[in-house]
């Protein structure tokens, strides 16, 4: 009897536990607050404003971090060339992502593919559109050299799926990265439940009818809900996918030529270990500056984690003239042409094939003289042309129909006028590609044709040896430039992407942090 009166207690117990969290006494919900007003965040009941739990940026298909830092971008050795464009200057350069491999054959294949499911190719107006994005093949052909073989097969041949893709244009390769950067968000909001699975489907999506990032965003493309989006709630319906909820990813772009550079050199294995006295960062301390992008020492023969290097090709270029890959039975870098993009020694951010392969396209206009026209601040770059969205309905804000898309499902943009600019106080034109060209202070003019072979708005950088350079270009230092719309058979590319929130990766503070020291009352 005792023991049957204790179980009816612990049953009341328990039922009077379950009441008391239903009405809220127990379960009442915890609202982060505001410091500014003391208002809740999230609580429908006190202005329903949306606040995304902070956190940090999530990391982009085949990227990795980049921790950015200071170095001294430019020329590392004699300048057999003659060239002088690229004087040495200390730099910092912001953290960033950037592509683990160069763009293969099989991931622009993947573009390809892509398009023409989208874009009819029988409809005159996408047909252009395609044909545009093919890579030139033609670009393997020489006067006196046989390369049909690589005409014919090098970008669709299983045998060279993993091997860089070439014969794309600056042009064709922002335009990749403008692809692929909707086709990774597309996936996320599908996987995170914000868009039916069935929009990936063939059909789904037809013409201007597709997923676009910034379409999205501004509500110009309304994609079938997921099940996140179908739940049914007392509260504040789901949080959306905007850019303050930190869901997608920031585009994929090509990176600046300091990133670049300063990627290729893998600086941070060149820190010594941290010290006791800084913890768990570094001493900041500047090395002896390397020539290529797998040295640790001086030297750069010996790597004590995996044994000698000495007498090994680490990258893929010509060693001298008429010598493209060495005698047969010992190829020194056992390729003739091009080799697979996760080939040859990595460096210390683990980016593979920053010297030799192919040559890769970045995003700056090249000018001889771009080192000292930098300002003196983070994220040196020319190429800035700035644009706004073309606003379709003036009268009204909502996004939906303030803008409008183009044939290709891409929110409208125009650029910026000199007009709007002119009272800014930090740049006052809308085009500062040639900003300090040919004025007072320059005193530079490029006449293209005329005096120069450059053409000063379309001629694009592009850095890294390739498959049939000399050792020279292997260094990152060295720069060269190429039309925005010509290809060639030793140029691809990689993607960046930028870093949002702390400049040392994940689970990483920015700024530096002392004990809260309490107020005397």
């Amino acid at each position: 009897m005792q023991q049957r009166l204790k179980s009816l207690s612990w049953l009341l117990a328990l039922t009077v536990l379950l009441s008391s969290c239903k009405s809220g006494l127990f379960g009442k919900k915890k609202f982060d607050k505001s410091d500014a007003t003391g208002w809740n965040y999230n609580d429908k009941n006190q202005g329903g404003f949306r606040v995304a739990k902070s956190k940090e940026q999530g990391l982009g298909p085949g990227l990795v971090f980049v921790e950015g830092g200071t170095f001294m971008m430019g020329q590392t050795e004699e300048d057999v060339m003659g060239d002088w464009n690229n004087i040495p200057r200390r730099v910092s350069v912001p953290s960033f992502y950037l592509d683990r491999t160069e763009v293969t054959n099989v991931h622009y294949r993947e573009y390809l593919h892509w398009l023409n499911r989208v874009f009819d190719p029988s409809d005159p107006q996408y047909m252009p559109v395609i044909e545009g994005a093919m890579p030139d093949t033609l670009v393997w052909r020489s006067e006196l050299s046989f390369n049909e073989p690589m005409v014919e097969y090098y970008f669709r041949h299983p045998g060279f799926n993993d091997y860089p893709v070439v014969g794309v244009s600056w042009e064709q390769a922002k335009d990749y990265c403008l692809w692929r950067t909707d086709r990774v968000n597309e996936n996320t909001l599908i996987q995170k439940g914000y868009i039916n699975k069935a929009n990936m489907k063939p059909g789904a999506q037809q013409g201007d009818n597709n997923f676009n990032t910034r379409s999205y965003l501004l509500g110009l493309y309304n994609a079938p809900p997921g099940a996140a989006l179908k739940k049914k709630g007392s509260g504040l319906p789901p949080m959306p996918a905007n850019v303050e909820s930190g869901t997608m990813l920031p585009e994929y772009r090509l990176p600046t030529e300091a990133e670049w550079e300063f990627a290729a050199y893998g600086l941070i294995g060149q820190n010594p270990r941290p010290s006791i006295k800084e913890g768990k960062r570094g001493e900041e301390l500047q090395q002896n500056k390397q020539v290529f992008p797998w040295s640790q020492n001086v030297n750069g023969l010996r790597d004590t984690r995996r044994g000698s290097w000495q007498g090994v090709f680490l990258a893929n270029f010509k060693r001298g003239s008429g010598d493209n890959a060495g005698v047969s039975g010992g190829l020194n870098d056992r390729a003739f042409y091009t080799a697979p993009a996760n080939s040859f020694y990595p460096n210390n951010f683990g980016l593979y094939n920053m010297a030799g392969n192919v040559s890769e396209w970045v995003e700056d206009t090249y000018r001889p003289m771009n080192s000292l026209d930098f300002d003196d601040q983070p994220a040196p770059f020319r190429g800035n042309k700035y644009q706004k969205l073309y606003v379709a309905d003036p009268t009204t804000l909502d996004p939906s129909t303030r803008y409008e898309k183009d044939s290709l499902g891409r929110v409208k943009k125009v650029n910026v006028t000199d007009e709007e600019s002119k009272n800014r106080r930090n740049y006052q034109r809308g085009n500062v590609i040639s900003f300090l060209d040919g004025d007072t202070v320059s005193q530079v003019k490029y006449g293209y044709g005329i005096s120069t072979l450059l053409d000063p708005e379309r001629s694009k950088v592009y850095k890294g040896g390739s498959w049939n350079d000399r050792a020279y270009w292997l260094s990152p230092g060295a720069r060269r430039y190429l039309e925005q719309d010509q290809a060639m058979s030793t140029i691809g590319f990689r993607c960046a992407m930028s870093r949002l929130g702390s400049p040392e990766g994940n689970r990483r503070k920015t700024g530096q942090y002392f004990p809260t020291r309490r107020q005397k009352r």
